[in-house]
């Protein structure tokens, strides 16, 4: 399995910005995928989550402001971003939550103010 993430970018402060992450393979469909980001000096951090099925969770930093949706058609998940603060700014990453993992390269994402 191969994750690809893209989508990042430059925006400023209350800007939106829409990640994704297409993954290779046939268990796409089947699997949880998280989204996950470091800022610079900082831990990797969860974002969001969506299930199989469709259900969603968020930390509550991002919640109400970041949407999680995947198309399963085009082994595609994606992280819809609104009123971006600089805070936001990292590399977010894609993860396939299967044992072991997968994960994507990463997307630089940075808010300016």
């Amino acid at each position: 399995v191969q994750l690809q993430a893209s989508g990042g970018g430059l925006v400023q402060a209350g800007g939106s910005l829409r990640l994704s992450c297409a993954a290779s393979g046939t268990i796409f469909s089947s699997v949880a995928m998280r989204w996950y980001r470091q800022a610079p000096g900082k831990q990797r951090e969860l974002v969001g989550t969506i299930t199989s099925g469709g259900g969603t969770n968020y930390a509550g930093s991002v919640k109400g402001r970041f949407t999680i949706s995947r198309d399963n058609a085009k082994n595609t998940v994606y992280l819809q971003m609104n009123s971006l603060k600089p805070e936001d700014t990292a590399v977010y990453y894609c993860n396939m939550v299967v044992f072991g993992g997968y994960w994507g390269q990463g997307t630089q994402v940075t808010v300016s103010s």
